[in-house]
């Protein structure tokens, strides 16, 4: 018994041992993973490197959502869905007096759609590059629009002989859903200020109305105008070039059995026909070959991430800053994610700049067809507050600044725009659908009391009486002259001579420039110097300014990306596939996208408190 005893003693002296050791061992290991989630390895920038410009997705001015919910779109294969602008227009700039950059590389293959104001932003940079003397070289196995835009910024334009060249133009061609909405019984009550403010017609009528043909015509001719000049004038080609080729198009591919490229090199919008290896090969002996086979390259992501740490540690804690915030996506009340703008959130961040010492000036970045009156009237107020506080406030318009766009931008000492931004549309609108007579098509009615005319009202399921009525038409008016008296105060003029330019019109950042709703055409970095010349600052370095996350919500987004991509490298991309088996619903997902998005927007406008007012601009530029 004695001897059992002991066996059974070191037995359980060795399994608690083996505990001991196992806790260690997953301590060390989480320990290693938190290590390895916090430490960024910073990349390193070769002797003599091309910087590669590789845009994947849409050209956006912020990232919408947050780190875990791009490390998903990763791993489904699917690559980036979003590039982010100022990543890549600070990596040109940085490079262009950096010796170790001897090329600038324009890959555009995987570039989905940006904005014409957008893309003069990168455009830009890369004429500031250009202008050091160094060469820029852009490849493509085929060019659309946009991508066509920037590969004419370049030195050299490659093209894969098996390519084209696709330039459509600029059209506005809305769904309209009065035919829908009728067969199911949905009665759309719209209340509206603004002959021009088209944005509710989409539901009320089954083709474009005068007024709005009238103003999208105007500002798709300055687009169009625009796209033509600044390509032409890059390329050294005759004023009428591209228009011409848009023109003969289909004559002339047939001209050339069909050979795109042929055709696209025939009329000098490229430099030469090369497929990938070839191009490969040239930028090659340029720069050297690199340890993967390939040139010595450093992505523009990440030279800005080394060009960002580098600023970081030259810059001097009491040095002045312009502060610089993104205003991007629909304006809507609350806290709201990247790429959505909250009336909270974004007024904490406005609030955040007013309070800090070192901010002397505020460029606001504003890309937003607009939407709810109460944030943006929210927005408004702390954008006073911070002119109240000394500090000079630029806005600084991208793709849209229209409706409630133009709304938070009216504070502005001055507003600086794009020609071909779609800015104004200064009107207000409300939308009701009412579904009683589709209710009442599959037999269901409602009846009952109530204790005044309007207890019954601002439901879905009952029409909109004359009390009802009154009174939104009564807000509608009040939230107009609001409007009206914002943009009057801040731009210096009569709410009359407002009103005569209001009216829900859409203009053209040119047009705008014209009758006064915008001071200067230019990019962003104009905005910022212009923020330091009000702010009398000659030495400042631009802050960026986002929303405040905390140690440990970066902790766990940066453990949960990381925990995302090693699951997509053991199982797979499949493991993260929305389909649930239905591939057919992912194909119409593209196509259907748009028109998902304003149904979605009706029932957001049908929603809880249906009485509020919108300021919103449903303007396009395809």
């Amino acid at each position: 018994m004695g001897k059992i005893k002991t066996v059974l003693h070191w037995i359980g002296r060795g399994l608690d041992g083996l505990r001991k050791f196992l806790h260690l061992v997953l301590l060390l290991a989480l320990f290693g993973f938190l290590i390895g989630v916090l430490h960024q390895s910073q990349p390193t920038v070769p002797t003599h490197a091309a910087l590669v410009v590789a845009p994947q997705g849409q050209l956006v001015e912020q990232l919408s959502g947050n780190a875990i919910e791009r490390a998903i779109e990763n791993a489904r294969g699917q690559g980036p869905q979003q590039t982010l602008l100022w990543s890549l227009t600070d990596a040109i700039r940085a490079a262009a007096t950096d010796r170790r950059i001897r090329v600038l590389v324009l890959d555009l293959d995987q570039m989905d759609h940006a904005g014409l104001p957008e893309l003069e932003e990168l455009a830009s940079a890369i004429r500031k590059f250009r202008a050091s003397g160094k060469p820029v070289i852009a490849y493509g196995t085929a060019f659309d629009q946009d991508q066509y835009y920037l590969a004419a910024q370049a030195s050299r334009i490659y093209l894969d002989p098996s390519g084209y060249v696709m330039i459509r133009g600029f059209g506005n061609y809305p769904m309209y859903f009065k035919g829908l909405l009728k067969k199911l019984g949905v009665k759309v009550n719209v209340f509206r200020i603004g002959k021009f403010k088209s944005a509710v017609e989409i539901f009320t009528r089954s083709d474009m109305s005068k007024a709005d043909r009238l103003q999208s015509t105007d500002y798709l001719d300055t687009l169009w105008s625009t796209y033509q000049r600044e390509v032409t004038t890059a390329r050294h080609l005759p004023a009428d070039a591209i228009a011409h080729y848009v023109d003969s198009l289909p004559k002339s591919l047939k001209s050339v059995g069909g050979d795109g490229a042929k055709l696209a090199l025939k009329d000098h919008l490229v430099t030469g026909l090369a497929d990938s290896l070839q191009v490969e090969r040239l930028i090659t002996k340029l720069v050297g070959a690199g340890p993967n086979g390939s040139f010595n390259a450093i992505s523009a992501e990440d030279y800005a991430t080394v060009v960002r740490s580098q600023h970081r540690l030259h810059r001097e804690d009491g040095e002045p800053r312009i502060g610089v915030i993104v205003a991007s996506g629909e304006i809507l009340d609350g806290e709201q994610p990247p790429g959505v703008i909250g009336g909270e959130s974004l007024s904490r961040l406005i609030r955040k700049a007013r309070l800090d010492k070192h901010i002397k000036a505020v460029v606001l970045r504003v890309d937003s067809p607009g939407g709810s009156v109460t944030a943006a009237e929210q927005i408004y107020q702390q954008l006073e507050a911070l002119r109240a506080a000394g500090k000079p406030l630029v806005v600084s318009m991208g793709d849209l600044a229209a409706s409630g766009g133009y709304y938070i931008s009216a504070p502005a000492n001055e507003i600086w725009a794009s020609p071909a931004t779609l800015t104004g549309s200064i009107g207000i609108f409300a939308i009701i659908p009412t579904f009683n007579q589709g209710l009442k098509k599959l037999g269901i009615t409602s009846d009952g009391v109530g204790t005044t005319p309007l207890a019954n009202q601002f439901t879905v399921d009952q029409p909109l009486n004359s009390e009802a009525r009154d009174l939104i038409r009564a807000q509608i008016d009040q939230g107009y002259q609001q409007f009206v008296a914002r943009v009057a105060a801040g731009r210096h003029e009569s709410a009359a001579r407002i009103n005569a330019i209001g009216q829900g019109r859409v203009w053209a950042g040119a047009a705008a420039r014209r009758i006064g709703l915008v001071d200067h055409l230019g990019t962003l970095e104009d905005a910022e110097r212009a923020a330091a010349r009000l702010a009398k600052v000659k030495h400042y370095y631009v802050q960026f300014l986002h929303p405040r996350v905390s140690w440990t919500q970066e902790l766990v987004q940066r453990a949960q990306s990381r925990a995302v991509s090693m699951a997509a490298s053991l199982f797979g991309p499949r493991l993260f596939s929305p389909q649930l088996g239905f591939p057919g619903l992912s194909a119409l997902a593209g196509p259907l996208g748009p028109y998902a998005r304003q149904l979605a927007q009706l029932a957001r406008f049908s929603g809880r408190g249906n009485g509020k007012l919108y300021a919103y601009c449903f303007c396009s530029d395809r």
